[in-house]
């Protein structure tokens, strides 16, 4: 039994995994976060989930419980960092999580609980060596080599969303100027598209423009969301070699990146050829909190 929980700013989510492969759950449970009430009150909530886990499947808590969380847990200190969720930074959030609810816990970034599981059961199975990448309100990534998530020595392996992309570019939450986050992620691309056209849209409609009207603002953002793709994704490749990337998130669903994104990266990538492949995520939703119960799995 593979008990996962994917703790998101608008919900909290809970699974039971009884098999891998095939891929088998017991129970599937979804509740709201109340993030505005607090960090107490979030871990009262977390711990309410896993009470009508065990209600709903009639399965026991296990030993071990894992989660997903919208930052990491810094090594040296055991506190949480680089939160979205700001209520979490600094508190001992798996510390917390085990006197809860009476139970180990093993606590990963979603985006490296994406990765896993597109890893493990996805669009990456079979591949030795995957980085996931998240591309939505934010930009997040993860590595996972040989079916195990690499977390790095401070716990930040594969935030790749945070390195300078832009050096003049526009301010970031995490105090830099510039990052792959500003240029990439969707609300700053429809700040840009706002910018040019004079007239905001959603970035579902942004891309749709940009391949079937007359919209020269809708095309010259989303040519310009492929050509830094492509040379910050060539970062990645140049750095990890992956043999996949899975590009997650509502950025990730816009066809040119796999097609003119896919040619700006081989402009930047160290060889003569780029034989990574981009691919699309397969486990839709259910990524973060599979991945979550994966962890589990030693």
């Amino acid at each position: 039994m593979h008990w996962g929980v994917d703790l998101g700013g608008t919900k909290i989510e809970g699974v039971i995994l009884t098999a891998i492969d095939p891929l088998t759950t017991a129970c599937r449970i979804r509740i709201p976060t109340e993030a505005q009430r607090g960090y107490a009150h979030i871990i009262g909530r977390i711990a309410k989930l896993t009470t009508q886990m065990e209600e709903e499947s009639g399965i026991n808590r296990p030993n071990q419980i894992g989660f997903g969380t919208p930052g990491t847990v810094d090594p040296p200190t055991g506190l949480m960092k680089n939160c979205n969720t700001t209520s979490f930074n600094g508190q001992p959030l798996p510390k917390d999580l085990a006197a809860a609810l009476n139970t180990d816990v093993i606590v990963a970034n979603d985006a490296n609980c994406f990765a896993l599981a597109e890893a493990r059961l996805g669009a990456g199975k079979g591949f030795p060596t995957v980085f996931g990448i998240i591309l939505g309100t934010g930009v997040g990534g993860g590595i996972v080599i040989d079916g195990k998530v690499l977390t790095g020595a401070q716990g930040i392996a594969g935030e790749w969303g945070h390195n300078e992309l832009e050096p003049d570019g526009q301010p970031c939450y995490c105090g830099k100027v510039g990052c792959v986050e500003t240029v990439l992620s969707g609300p700053f691309l429809e700040r840009y598209y706002a910018n040019h056209a004079n007239h905001p849209r959603p970035l579902k409609d942004i891309a749709h423009r940009a391949r079937h009207e007359e919209d020269f603002a809708a095309r010259q953002t989303i040519d310009r969301l492929c050509y830094f793709f492509g040379k910050a994704a060539a970062q990645i490749v140049n750095t990890l070699d992956p043999h996949v990337i899975v590009i997650g998130g509502g950025v990730g669903n816009i066809d040119q990146l796999y097609s003119d994104g896919r040619e700006h990266m081989k402009r930047y990538v160290f060889n003569n050829r780029l034989d990574t492949l981009l691919a699309r995520p397969t486990l839709g939703d259910s990524a973060g909190v599979f991945g979550a119960a994966l962890l589990t799995q030693v």
